[in-house]
């Protein structure tokens, strides 16, 4: 197949039907038949491979895994039922009692809880880093640290590290790194090929890319991905059939997607940034960013999100928010429409 992304998005598929469909079907089933015994004892001991359970693998699954896998420049990896189950599935599967993770401190909301209020009950420590202020790193980071989690472009403050120093680091120290994608998509950003482990991605936002379907994915490495399986296949986190079809679909247009909504987030940035009522604008492709010559050299492009401050504070936030008229006050992002959050 050719090495085209685009390309590989959209002719990446499962094995046809006897039918002969050239679009891939919805296999909604919760479970799957045996021919006989023998058939389904060396399905359940590894011997052969072939389905059991939808909570364990489905066609639609395997089709999106497998797409998202070749794109990202990853051997395997695992879907989710959200991101955040894909990000607690791989905390959950490395992470035990006394070790420490090492996080950016930009991190979504919900991380953050993961880190602050869950993982520490199971006796799992943390400690948060900047990413502009790499020199501390070495500081911070401990003799128990078993992980590097961080997110670039990070959610919501689009801050950025280099990755290729972050593989490096992350290397002389021995310690799993894991980079959360979603905002760069692995078609403007591949950490994979600069050190990560392993690469996790909300296919909520950019992947799906219109506001319909929950998801998650964690790429990297086969025996990273199966120590996921292992805690994955009983605990449940399972991509849903239907999910997984929508998502594998939207891979098909990702690339064109992605280029508007980069060629558009530049211009929005643009103008706010001569805005004399705008405070300060953050976009990973415009000069003004504090990373910007980092993000040129490890993204194709800016993405599609851009993080301003109005002048005036909260109440000037909130009557621009109230002003709006083509765009949607959404708690979601990476939609075909316009959104402020």
């Amino acid at each position: 197949m050719s090495e085209h992304f685009e390309t590989q998005a959209v002719r990446t598929q499962i094995e046809r039907s006897q039918h002969k469909e050239h679009s891939a079907p919805i296999y909604m089933t919760s479970s799957y038949k045996f021919d006989d015994a023998e058939e389904m004892r060396a399905l359940f001991t590894g011997e052969q491979e072939g389905n059991i359970y939808s909570r364990y693998a489905n066609p639609n699954v395997d089709e999106f895994i497998t797409k998202m896998a070749l794109l990202e420049g990853a051997e395997d990896g695992w879907a989710t039922a959200t991101g955040m189950a894909a990000i607690f599935t791989t905390f959950a599967a490395f992470l035990k009692q006394g070790d420490h993770i090492l996080s950016s401190r930009s991190v979504f909301g919900s991380t953050h809880q993961l880190l602050h209020n869950i993982f520490p009950k199971w006796g799992v420590s943390y400690s948060y880093a900047d990413l502009d202020k790499t020199e501390e790193w070495e500081n911070i980071i401990q003799p128990n640290t078993k992980m590097i989690y961080v997110e670039t472009p990070s959610n919501p403050g689009i801050d950025i590290i280099d990755l290729e120093w972050l593989g490096n680091f992350a290397k002389k120290h021995g310690v799993m790194l894991v980079v959360d994608n979603c905002f760069a998509t692995p078609y403007l950003q591949q950490p994979i090929k600069y050190g990560a482990d392993l690469s996790i991605h909300s296919a909520t936002k950019f992947i799906d890319g219109q506001g319909r379907a929950l998801g998650g994915i964690i790429l990297g490495r086969n025996e990273l991905i199966r120590e996921i399986e292992g805690f994955a296949r009983h605990s449940g986190p399972a991509l849903s059939p239907f999910n997984s079809w929508l998502l594998s679909k939207s891979l098909e247009t990702l690339a064109v997607r992605m280029d508007r909504h980069c060629e558009s987030a530049l211009k929005v940035a643009q103008a706010l940034e001569e805005n004399p009522e705008i405070q300060l604008v953050k976009y990973p492709f415009l000069p003004s960013h504090p990373q910007y010559q980092i993000a040129k050299k490890q993204m194709k492009a800016g993405g599609g999100i851009v993080t301003f401050v109005p002048k005036g504070g909260l109440q000037r936030a909130a009557k621009f928010l109230d002003s709006l008229q083509m765009f949607s006050i959404s708690a979601n992002l990476g939609d075909t429409r316009s959104i402020a959050v």
